[in-house]
């Protein structure tokens, strides 16, 4: 089934973890894909995977001025945007005593308002219709420790959601939410942590996740497919939560 033939779609952060596997599903949809991405190993282990039909573009995602960049070089490629999965960020977490100001600005930089001014950037080459997906998180429902700045960020987003889409539905851009709970993606490897924290923090979530597990990133990405497809056109300005049901109990 090709839910997404024809479309052109973006998706920043797009070299790891949700990123990639969206790319991957997109692709076998049948879309035509661009991802961004800053690590340039992890860029070069993306290339591999996904072949060179897949442009891939090194951008910093907290950066104003190479979000217009980004937008040019999608506008150059592909005329215009059918699909956009704003999915780029920071996973950082400290407890409130830790936190300093340079910490904060690159949070609030990777994810809020780098999407935003992305958003921006992106409106003269978005098609109409279009589908605009922002990977948000369950952390701006819930009151885990350590995780203050990270969940303000991530609850921006989901506000974001709802406002875009009052403001922009008219010129037929849908924006929407997914919101995942804990999956298994590299995010975790990059908390700086060492294995026997990592695995006691784990464990602690894992109890909290009535379905017993850890998310896959398949999982999130079939959902951003569906919110990305035709089949999703009356889904506007909504959150879709994917967290084993952690926010349910």
């Amino acid at each position: 089934m090709l839910r997404l033939n024809g479309k052109r779609a973006l998706i920043t952060g797009g070299t790891s973890g949700i990123g990639l596997e969206t790319a991957k599903q997109f692709l076998a949809e049948g879309a035509r894909v661009a991802i961004t991405g800053n690590n340039p190993e992890t860029i070069e282990q993306a290339r591999q995977e996904l072949g060179q039909e897949v442009l891939i573009l090194k951008i910093n995602a907290g950066n104003v001025s190479e979000q217009k960049q980004l937008a040019q070089a999608a506008g150059h490629a592909f005329d215009q945007l059918d699909v956009v999965f704003l999915n780029a960020g920071v996973g950082d977490f400290r407890p409130l005593d830790l936190w300093d100001e340079a910490g904060f600005d690159r949070s609030l930089a990777i994810n809020l308002k780098g999407p935003f001014f992305l958003m921006q950037a992106l409106l003269p080459i978005l098609a109409n219709p279009a589908s605009v997906v922002l990977n948000t998180s369950i952390n701006a429902h819930i009151g885990m420790p350590n995780s203050s700045v990270y969940a303000a960020t991530k609850a921006g987003l989901i506000s974001l959601a709802r406002t875009l889409s009052g403001e922009l539905i008219s010129r037929g851009i849908r924006v929407n939410a997914i919101s995942p709970g804990p999956v298994t993606t590299p995010i975790y490897g990059k908390l700086g942590l060492p294995a026997e924290e990592l695995e006691k923090m784990a464990g602690h979530i894992l109890s909290q996740i009535p379905a017993g597990r850890f998310g896959q990133a398949k999982e999130i990405a079939k959902a951003v497919v569906y919110l990305a497809s035709d089949e999703s056109a009356f889904s506007v300005g909504s959150e879709l939560i994917i967290d084993g049901g952690m926010t349910a109990l």
